[in-house]
């Protein structure tokens, strides 16, 4: 899969740039203001520059927000479709239900790969291809098991189950590649930037709201930045999905009694 730049960026380290890159901006609005004697105060533009700022900030995060929320949701669903796809394997006979449970234990153990693999490509590319090919072996297996009468019943319930188990890998997939774009991430980084010389610009003269209020203003756009990117990011950083993880965990352990 093909990664922007920014992607490929530690988050950690974006925001880092983003710091350095607001104070410095700080500091030269500053230093333009310093050759002024009059007090400068917020025009209408700049306090549209700042509400700009906030609003995008919000939408910003409320994209994020859902699309972690989605992809939380998404490994949720499939844990429940392994878990009712192995709920239906026990309604055929002996022999066939331990053949079944067999492939869904080298299957839910593709799963737990795919998700601890992070940010490793090949490892990634790895526990798809064994998903895919364990999943087409229980599907064949359902297959040739339809073709006897005594099966039908049981056929009948595990062919939906199975294809609600193979879709919910695609959806995980696709909601793994829907990420905020890079064009509204530049935007943000632009009008922080911006917001910052005008901060630099206008609040030195005021001394109640001078060093302290720029530095709250920077730190606090950075950080609220760093969880954007962070939610938006679900192989890496400080806001993972381990919880959600631990359900594939627990149907592995339950086959495993």
């Amino acid at each position: 899969m093909n990664e922007s730049l920014i992607y490929r960026t530690d988050t950690w380290l974006l925001c880092l740039i983003l710091f350095i890159a607001m104070i410095l901006m700080v500091w030269l609005g500053a230093r333009l203001r310093a050759k002024r004697v009059e007090e400068a105060s917020l025009s209408t533009i700049e306090g549209s520059l700042f509400g700009l700022l906030g609003l995008l900030l919000a939408f910003t995060f409320s994209m994020s927000a859902s699309r972690y929320d989605a992809r939380k949701a998404i490994m949720v669903e499939e844990a429940n479709d392994i878990g009712t796809a192995l709920l239906r394997a026990d309604m055929y006979t002996d022999s066939l239900r331990t053949a079944f449970r067999k492939d869904f234990q080298h299957y839910i153990k593709a799963r737990i790969a795919y998700y601890d693999a992070g940010r490793d490509t090949a490892l990634i590319n790895v526990a798809k291809r064994n998903t895919e090919t364990i999943s087409a072996h229980i599907w064949y297996r359902a297959i040739q098991a339809s073709h006897k009468s005594e099966n039908l019943a049981a056929t009948q319930q595990m062919i939906p189950a199975l294809n609600a188990m193979i879709d919910a890998v695609t959806l995980r997939t696709a909601a793994g590649k829907s990420r905020v774009p890079d064009s509204i991430i530049i935007l943000l980084f632009l009008l922080s930037l911006s917001c910052s010389f005008f901060a630099g610009y206008v609040l030195p003269g005021n001394k109640k709201m001078g060093k302290t209020t720029i530095l709250g203003f920077v730190l606090l756009t950075v950080f609220v930045i760093y969880v954007i990117l962070d939610l938006d990011r679900p192989r890496r950083g400080i806001i993972n999905m381990d919880e959600q993880q631990q359900y594939f965990k627990a149907l592995l352990v339950d086959l495993e009694k």
